[in-house]
């Protein structure tokens, strides 16, 4: 164990349990950076309220019985009953040597579970807008943390491709043909090829009837008619997997888990949960009615299930999908990262699936709830003509504002280099600006502040990184790094903040926020300012200092890269 906060932790518990006996075993000891000490234990104010005690006498009692000599200098006590606890620079400096070492650099393999994932969800023939950006880049950084954490990560991609629309797309696609320049839409603007649908749909009604009757022959499993819904769906994803090429993120024609695929299931679920009480027919609509989920004025809210006209809607799809999680994929842990109004929603379906005996106590389903991407004038972003943002263009935009700052800054580079660097800040800076936020909570989506090189965001990151990039090249490779060895203030500071980088990664994968590894990174980054701004490196006049310095710089930038890595975010050699 590396962490300090966790190691300091564990001994002032033992302390505590030593100086007032074993009824305090595991107590928390409420470890936190201070500014008198590394840490400070504000353990004695909580364990002083127990004991009928004054709280400096239950931190004399704590600090007499501690045994940290081989970690601390002398342990103080401050205000009212604050433990300091200062770290030795040996200890610090040994720890940072074992994670140099270490390919994992300090970050625990955790005992695995199977964890499916549920993010981005896209729909079939329509095209992704800024609102998808979330949900995608969100759970993108969960599952690759979740995986480097020892989990097996099962990514479900959620994806829109059943229902009543698709008549009118099948009949709009016959109408053009299939391998005509109107159905290459589906792969380049497959909005338009949608509204060209729609408007055939609402304007002819022979054309309304004929897709009606598509519907039906669809449900029915007409094999022409699954050949063309087939079609659609293919053309479609081929436009997914561009945005999420451009994106930077895992999924793949593997993940695709529609709604499609739960399809035959859905009458024999819906017969289930009647014959067993759970399921009422109200209004014509199979419903449930849930216990606590109460609308305006006290009355109930029904999960409908089998809608009047016998269709099916969400909540139905949702229970066949948990259902299938738990029994066919064996999962532990079930992540939803799905937008937050859709909180009320996933809680019914929880619950019905609880009731039904689908979902096991010991399995755990969580929406890691997704806020709303606000423009500049506070309002959910949108362009000028009102209409959601394409994230296409979106991305496209970033990575044209980035090639001009690189432009400008870096014209020497060769002109290929340029675009790649351009392509990893523009992208970095948006996917990072997402993840920098709590992802329960709307952010202001503003392009000048993505790409600045100074605050918490990406540019700033990369720029750290490429900066020790630069160190360690012009080092030369017949440089040894040696021992980390720490005299100087800043030497310690920067060693102390990257061994807090595992238990940053732990935090990510237990809490399932991904802004706190971002929020450690910008801590990290300003600590290697500091220490670079004030301990020469390649000019250190003493050779071991230089070896000892050019460890730091290669471990900060290890764990630059592989924290950037797991957030999604390339770091470019040079910037």
């Amino acid at each position: 164990m590396s962490d300090p906060a966790a190691v300091l932790s564990a001994r002032v518990q033992q302390a505590v349990q030593s100086a007032f006996g074993s009824d305090f075993a595991g107590i928390d000891a409420l470890i936190r950076p201070s500014q008198f000490a590394d840490f400070q234990a504000n353990v004695a104010l909580s364990l002083a309220k127990r004991l009928g005690r004054p709280p400096r006498e239950v931190a004399d009692a704590i600090v007499a019985a501690m045994d940290v000599d081989d970690l601390c200098s002398p342990v103080g006590i401050s205000g009212p009953g604050f433990v300091n606890l200062t770290l030795r620079d040996e200890w610090i400096g040994d720890r940072a040597n074992d994670q140099l070492a270490d390919e994992r650099l300090g970050v625990p393999r955790q005992d695995p579970q199977r964890i499916p994932i549920d993010y981005s969800a896209p729909n079939v023939a329509k095209e992704m807008h800024v609102g998808h950006l979330r949900t995608t880049v969100v759970g993108d950084a969960l599952a690759r943390t979740l995986e480097h954490l020892g989990h097996l990560v099962i990514r479900q991609n959620h994806i829109g491709d059943w229902g009543t629309p698709f008549g009118m797309l099948i009949e709009h696609l016959l109408e053009v043909g299939e391998s005509s320049n109107e159905a290459g839409l589906l792969r380049s603007d497959p909005n338009a090829f949608y509204q060209a649908a729609r408007a055939k749909f609402d304007g002819r009604e022979e054309f309304a009837g004929r897709a009606r009757g598509r519907v039906v022959a669809l449900q029915a499993g007409d094999a022409d008619t699954l050949r063309l819904w087939d079609g659609l769906i293919t053309m479609s994803t081929g436009y997914f997997n561009r945005i999420y090429r451009q994106l930077g993120v895992t999924l793949t024609d593997d993940d695709l888990m529609g709604e499609s695929r739960y399809n035959d299931s859905l009458p024999a679920l819906c017969d289930e949960l009647e014959a067993a009480g759970l399921a009422v027919v109200s209004e014509g609509a199979l419903c449930v009615f849930l216990d606590g989920f109460t609308g305006r004025e006290g009355k109930p809210v029904p999960l409908i299930i089998r809608k009047s006209d016998g269709g099916y809607g969400y909540g139905t799809t949702d229970l066949a999908t948990i259902r299938y999680r738990v029994e066919q994929l064996h999962a532990d842990r079930i992540i939803y990262v799905i937008g937050a109004p859709q909180h009320l929603h996933l809680q019914m379906v929880f619950a019905t699936a609880r009731l039904a005996g689908w979902l096991p106590p010991e399995i755990e389903p969580v929406h890691v709830q997704i806020g709303n991407v606000l423009g500049t004038d506070g309002k959910i972003l949108k362009s000028r003509s009102g209409v959601p943002i394409r994230l296409g263009a979106l991305l496209g935009e970033a990575v044209e504002r980035a090639a001009a700052v690189v432009d400008a800054a870096r014209p020497e580079l060769d002109s290929d280099l340029r675009a790649a660097v351009a392509r990893d800040v523009g992208i970095g800076a948006v996917k990072y600006a997402d993840l920098s936020v709590g992802h329960d909570t709307e952010y202001t989506f503003d392009f000048d502040r993505m790409l600045a090189l100074t605050g918490n965001t990406a540019p700033y990151l990369q720029y750290a990184s490429a900066r020790i990039f630069s160190i360690l090249r012009r080092a030369g490779a017949d440089t040894g790094i040696g021992a980390i060895v720490l005299g100087e203030p800043a030497e310690r500071r920067l060693a102390l903040e990257l061994l807090g980088y595992g238990a940053a990664v732990v935090e990510v994968g237990d809490l399932l926020e991904p802004h706190r590894l971002c929020t450690y990174l910008f801590s990290l980054a300003q600590s290697f300012t500091s220490f670079y701004d004030s301990c020469p490196v390649l000019r250190a006049e003493d050779p071991a200092v230089r070896s000892s310095r050019l460890a730091l710089c290669a471990l900060t930038s290890r764990v630059l890269v592989q924290g950037l890595q797991l957030l999604g975010v390339n770091a470019p050699a040079q910037m």
